[in-house]
């Protein structure tokens, strides 16, 4: 008896360790699954997520493997149709499980917690134009001298149906924002109309926007390349058509940019959602919907 007991704990143990090592494994394929980390900001999230599927694994393959366990070594007989032992409640095992979910529900929450004030993402809730309680350093990724660089400032506006960034330094326009890689980006971010919502997969970011209201964002930039900026929050009729080319570029070829838009005579851009809705409105056909008419196409120095 007391050999079968050993032989029992050690099964335990062996198939915790081996589940451990799936879940650990299955954890970091996560990293697979996403967009490249093209913000500083994005390993926070990644990590978080990380964490969230090795957990979420240990859980599913510890319930299933202990259910596979039952079936194979634990079954009835054949033609056994007796019923089982009469085993009263076990106020220790009720106990166990029912604070261990309580505790990894605190864990979980603690951990988000902990990213989202890292991040300093404003919720609706802030009304005016609060600066990010950032408190990472370089955001892990970022190199050391990115926050001893200037901030770059953009001023960007969402309005039905079209995304406008605005350079003041430059008083340059553009439907298509233009980021210096490894430098801190400061956006502020307003809305024309109605609530907008500030997403860019690839950096992880998501930040809504409060009509009449100001909202100050930061984030790091890190991976040259062009990127997708859409809207997170219905906004209407033409919601899908706004989106926006996200290019992050070596420091060199920002300046270069900027300079070249300079030089541009601004001109109305091109914005898909006005000119759905001129198509519609001149069919012979009408529907009856009550549709937002978008907004004027921003006069810009750089359409993208």
């Amino acid at each position: 008896m007391k050999i079968q007991k050993i032989l029992n704990i050690l099964t335990l143990l062996t198939g915790a360790i081996a589940i451990t090592v799936i879940s650990l494994w299955i954890g970091k394929q996560a990293y697979s699954w996403l967009p490249p980390q093209a913000a500083a900001e994005s390993k926070l999230i990644d990590d978080l997520i990380s964490f969230l599927v090795t957990l979420g694994a240990f859980i599913f393959l510890g319930v299933t493997s202990t259910l596979m366990y039952s079936v194979i070594f634990h079954r009835a007989v054949k033609d056994d149709f007796t019923d089982g032992p009469p085993i009263e409640g076990n106020v220790t095992l009720e106990v166990v499980w029912t604070a261990i979910p309580i505790l990894l529900v605190f864990w979980i929450a603690s951990y988000s917690y902990q990213v989202y004030e890292q991040m300093g993402i404003q919720g609706p809730s802030e009304m005016v134009h609060l600066h990010n309680p950032l408190g990472m350093q370089s955001a892990y990724a970022a190199p050391a001298n990115a926050l001893a660089e200037p901030v770059e400032k953009i001023d960007v506006l969402a309005k039905q149906w079209a995304w406008v960034f605005h350079y003041p330094e430059r008083d340059i326009t553009s439907t298509e924002l233009h980021l210096p890689s490894d430098r801190r980006i400061r956006l502020a971010l307003k809305s024309q109309d109605v609530l907008h919502g500030f997403y860019i997969p690839a950096f992880r970011l998501k930040q809504d926007i409060i009509p009449n209201h100001a909202i100050d964002f930061e984030f790091t930039p890190i991976r040259p390349g062009k990127y997708r900026l859409t809207d997170s929050q219905y906004s209407g009729t033409y919601f899908a058509t706004m989106q926006a080319n996200v290019v992050v570029e070596s420091p060199e070829d920002y300046q270069q940019w900027l300079a070249q838009a300079a030089t541009q005579e601004p001109t109305p851009a091109k914005n898909q959602a006005a000119a759905e809705y001129a198509q519609t409105s001149h069919q012979s056909v009408q529907t009856g919907w009550v549709t937002v008419p978008p907004a004027a196409p921003p006069l810009v120095n750089s359409p993208g």
